[in-house]
């Protein structure tokens, strides 16, 4: 059984049981758009309770019972269906929860909801679209607009500020003009939003091939300066024309990678070596990204990225070892697509990449990464102690073997003894 098909067993057994009960939101909005939506959510009539009692206790998870939210287990093949009793909510007081929620009918429930285009519902049994907010007119027009008034839908949740860009851009819309103003003259009130739902969000943005656009839409409707100023300061500062170079750059990365198109974005803000009594990393590509707690792993990943930019412009003048050490680091690939296309961006010479890769092609595995001549234990059975020295040995021992200086365990050894006496 597929999710759709499971989902509309769900809705079947709520029909059956004498509920209303429809598909809701983004999946109709695909389903219109001729798109195989990635999740069928289900609004019904039926409370909590009723459909826990219909889909019983083991099957069926409150995930947010007190706003009428259940998830439904299927089989394994089907997942999981997120099913919502219809509501209508009270006033948000933290700009992102209502205080309360009442249950209510459908035509209610779409007033709630974000943007029309997201706001219908459709019943896959009678094959319907029930739609009380035009939004397939608006789908019709290509137009991202708000449901009633912007201002309260912004109001309710700052995170629409963005989800209104992520929108337009993914689709390729347009944002309605009252809406954009909003969103214009709300963008300031996006530093109440928790920084992991900017990040979440942000996510989406940019692991989108119109990435380019989402940004741009940022720039203009003032919310880049609240969650990245770090890019207006050190990008847009220097001139209108960098700016479109970076989202040309964006544009056309031929990645979906989120590490490599923040490093694209952030790829003027500073990103210097660490150094252990280094105690502040304001205005830095770490404190922007720990600023939006990204994982370790992805701070880490996107901090390199931006500290090697035009690493290959220098490939000419590095030594055999520090040009295998680099290609075959396991962020090469994603380096060498980020700085190839900053160079086709900014109409630069791509012969330093030609001679990356033919230098990467040419050279035997074998080479480019052999098995160390010398190991920690080895060197502590020659009477080295872990240490500074200790690291330095192993280090001039390797880059003495990718050199080609060296090629046996008796020479990395000879090095080693010779080395420690000077």
């Amino acid at each position: 059984m597929t999710p759709r098909e499971f989902s509309i067993d769900v809705i079947q057994q709520l029909t059956d049981a004498g509920y209303l009960a429809y598909w809701a939101g983004g999946c109709v909005r695909d389903l219109l758009l001729g798109k195989e939506p990635h999740d069928f959510d289900v609004a019904t009539d039926a409370d909590p309770q009723t459909v826990r009692e219909i889909f019983g206790h083991q099957r069926s998870i409150p995930v947010g019972e007190s706003f009428g939210v259940m998830i439904v287990l299927g089989p394994k093949s089907a997942g999981q269906v997120e099913v919502a009793t219809f509501r209508s909510e009270g006033e948000y007081l933290d700009g992102r929860r209502p205080e309360s929620v009442a249950f209510c009918t459908p035509e209610e429930d779409a007033q709630r909801r974000d943007f029309t285009i997201n706001g219908m519902f459709y019943d896959p049994i009678s094959e319907t679209v029930h739609d009380f907010v035009q939004g397939q007119e608006d789908l019709r027009k290509r137009v991202v607009r708000a449901i009633g008034d912007p201002h309260d839908r912004m109001e309710e949740d700052k995170l629409r500020l963005l989800r209104a860009v992520r929108f337009t851009a993914a689709l390729n819309f347009d944002l309605d003009p009252t809406t954009a103003d909003a969103v214009r003259g709300m963008a300031h009130q996006l530093v109440v939003v928790s920084a992991e739902r900017i990040a979440q969000e942000l996510k989406k943005m940019l692991t989108h091939e119109n990435r380019g656009l989402a940004m741009s839409l940022c720039e203009q409707l003032d919310l880049l300066p609240v969650f990245l100023p770090e890019v207006v300061e050190k990008t847009i500062e220097y001139s209108l024309e960098r700016w479109q170079q970076r989202i040309e750059f964006l544009h056309q990365l031929p990645t979906n990678s989120f590490e490599v198109a923040m490093a694209a974005l952030l790829r003027d803000v500073p990103a210097p070596q660490r150094h252990p009594r280094q105690k502040s990393e304001s205005g830095t590509v770490r404190a922007v990204l720990k600023r939006l707690k990204l994982s370790n792993q992805e701070v880490e990943t996107i901090e390199w990225l931006v500290r090697k930019r035009g690493i290959f412009d220098q490939f000419a003048d590095f030594t055999l070892a520090e040009k295998k050490r680099l290609v075959v680091s396991e962020r090469f690939d994603d380096l060498f697509i980020m700085e190839r296309t900053a160079a086709s961006v900014e109409k630069r010479s791509d012969a330093s990449f030609e001679m990356v890769e033919r230098f990467r092609n040419e050279v035997p595995v074998g080479k480019l990464a052999p098995p160390d001549l010398l190991n920690g234990r080895e060197l502590i059975e020659l009477g080295f102690r872990p240490g500074e020295q200790f690291k330095h040995l192993l280090g001039a021992v390797r880059d003495a073997q990718l050199n080609e200086q060296i090629e046996t365990k008796e020479q990395a050894i000879e090095l080693v003894r010779k080395l420690s006496k000077d």
